[in-house]
């Protein structure tokens, strides 16, 4: 499981969007989003890098 911080993550939209620019990644990943912990947990088979890349992408780069 990856475990992403996403500081700019603050309200459900946001993290309906942070779900969505990871599952175009990986359909099949399972997500789950805390906002007010701004933590986003990832179960998926993929490496980390190829979530970091598009949460970058989307704006919501990862602070760990």
């Amino acid at each position: 499981m990856h475990r992403f911080y996403i500081p700019n993550m603050t309200c459900g939209g946001c993290a309906r969007s942070v779900t969505r620019a990871l599952l175009s990644v990986d359909p099949q990943a399972r997500i789950e989003s805390d906002p007010p912990t701004r933590e986003v947990r990832v179960d998926s088979a993929l490496a980390k890098s190829a979530f970091l890349t598009v949460l970058q992408e989307a704006g919501y780069p990862d602070k760990q």
